[in-house]
This record gives C-alpha cells, structure tokens and sequence, in this order.
C-alpha cells in the first residue's frame, strides 16, 4: 500500500531528515529500515540503546524511532539519557510500544518521549507522526536561531548606546567647560 504522506523535499538525498532506529529485532529492523528509506528519510540503525547513545554521539539526527521495550537500556531510559543532554534535549523521541504496556507508555511520556505509536500500527500513521515531529523539530531550531540573532543585535544596540552615552557625556562636559571659559573672560 502505497503511503499518503508525502515524502521530505530534499534537496538531496544528504539533505533528507536522518533517523535513528533503533530495534533489537532484526525484522522490525528490516521492515521500518525499508520504509522509513522509501518516505526519503536517511536511517541509521541500532540495535540496543547502548549503541544509540554512541551513535547520537557519532552523528547528528533530527529524530530517534526506538522500541520501548529493550533488553539492558529500555527506550524510557534512552528518552531520559537524551533530555538529560543539553546538546540533544530537543531531539524528538518516538517509541514503538506493545499494546499491552500501558505502564510503560505513560513512564515513556513522563520522561520526555514526544510520542508513542503502539504496535500493531499503520507504517502511513507512523510516517504522519514523524513528519509532524520533524516539522516541529525544523520550527523550533529557526526560532532559536532568530533568538540568537535578536539577543545579538541587542547587544549591538547596547554598546552603541553606551558609546552615544559616553558620546554624549564628553559633549556635555565639554560644553560646560566652553561656557565656564566664556564666563571668565
């Protein structure tokens, strides 16, 4: 079934998102690998959480797809080691949960996951969370950027008006001291 969630628009194919997957089975591996690859996303796979964390060291992502449910690092743990990092707080965070585990959806939300799709899911449902993700993701880099920008140039302004203050101060006394001299003569 062909998906109804129109692929990123790249310019090429190294400008596409890049996705973290990571999945302990190698099936699932396969599958969401094959899919997330034909929606234009570039994918990185793993298949503990331990080898995530090296890998979000290793390279940027703009987003993690992790099972909730993982032998040694659950994908809870992996969401808190992630908010935990300044570097990766905003990373978005989806995990892939057995209908079955209630208790631990809700530990995955408390912990800061973004989202969490539980199995058995539509791959169209799943592409549609991460766009939404993705775009949020994209906003929010942009208005910290625009931040940044304005905090800079307000900065700038600063100094400029404390050099016109400074300015203006040198001016004053300069014209009091005129005045004091046109006094005395």
């Amino acid at each position: 079934m062909a998906s109804t969630v129109p692929p990123p628009i790249p310019n090429s194919r190294f400008d596409a998102p890049r996705i973290l997957l990571v999945e302990p089975g190698r099936s699932a591996m396969g599958v969401l690998t094959r899919r997330l690859g034909e929606a234009g996303y570039r994918v990185a796979a793993a298949e503990s959480a331990q080898s995530a964390v090296a890998e979000l060291h290793r390279f940027p992502v703009d987003l993690v797809l992790a099972e909730l449910s993982m032998p040694l690092m659950s994908g809870t743990e992996l969401t808190r080691l992630i908010r935990d990092d300044s570097g990766m707080r905003d990373l978005p965070v989806i995990l892939i949960s057995a209908r079955s585990d209630r208790t631990g959806t809700v530990r995955a939300l408390e912990a800061g996951a973004d989202d969490v799709v539980v199995k058995p899911f539509h791959h169209e449902i799943l592409l549609a969370r991460i766009a939404r993700l993705l775009t949020r993701a994209r906003a929010l880099k942009e208005l910290r950027a625009d931040n940044a920008a304005l905090d800079a140039r307000v900065v700038t302004r600063a100094l400029q008006l404390g050099d016109m203050r400074a300015a203006l101060a040198e001016s004053e006394s300069e014209r009091t001291r005129l005045a004091g001299s046109v006094r005395n003569t």
